[in-house]
């Protein structure tokens, strides 16, 4: 059986680690003049990608954990600390380095590779979605719990479409001091999901504190 709400809840913690909505300025900056087309063609290239990288997450992130010989909760300590620096950087309003570096801030000019790199990776499946999509899959190791976790997905990538197809309209409404308090918002939820990582991956690599 389904449990909708715990896909409800990672649904709005990966939208919180995703946040489209931060991503907004930078979509408009790099398509500045762009066709309308163009602007589409491109949204679209970067949901589908978006898609792919988050399900393989799901499917191959166990497999290729155990290739490089790494515990689950050594990865939640890991991922968490991650995510804590993403929120960090996002309640300060700023792009964390750890999503987006000078060099794939320069590669926005380039109209073939902008739907790839940097907008889908890692601006938006950067380390912190991919690492909690694979979290998230080690805590539901059936098949159909693997594929269950596809839904929430499939709604992120919905809402990454809609953002970036209303992306004009939106930065408008929103201006950039409203951009800023939806991502500092954002920063704050996962700030605290961040929280319940380390704290579980420490409880289990260290069983005398939860004793």
């Amino acid at each position: 059986m389904t449990d909708w709400g715990y896909l409800f809840k990672i649904g709005i913690a990966l939208f919180a680690i995703v946040n489209p909505i931060g991503v907004v300025p930078i979509f408009i900056t790099a398509t500045d003049g762009w066709p309308v087309a163009d602007r589409a063609r491109t949204a679209r290239i970067v949901v589908l990608t978006v898609f792919l990288v988050l399900s393989g997450s799901v499917f191959l992130g166990d497999r290729i954990l155990e290739f490089f010989g790494i515990s689950i909760p050594s990865f939640q300590v890991g991922g968490g600390i991650l995510l804590m620096l993403i929120a960090i950087s996002m309640m300060h309003g700023k792009l964390s380095h750890t999503r987006q570096t000078p060099e794939e801030a320069a590669a926005v000019a380039d109209r073939d590779t902008i739907a790839v790199v940097p907008m889908s990776i890692p601006l938006l499946a950067g380390p912190g979605a991919i690492s909690s999509m694979i979290i998230t899959a080690q805590q539901n190791q059936s098949w159909w719990g693997h594929v269950a976790l596809i839904l929430p997905v499939a709604a992120i990538c919905a809402l990454v479409w809609l953002t970036l197809s209303l992306s004009t309209g939106i930065a408008n409404r929103l201006g950039t001091i409203g951009i800023n308090i939806v991502t500092r918002l954002m920063g704050l939820i996962l700030a605290a999901m961040a929280v319940e990582f380390i704290a579980h991956g420490l409880g289990s690599l260290f069983p005398v504190l939860v004793s």
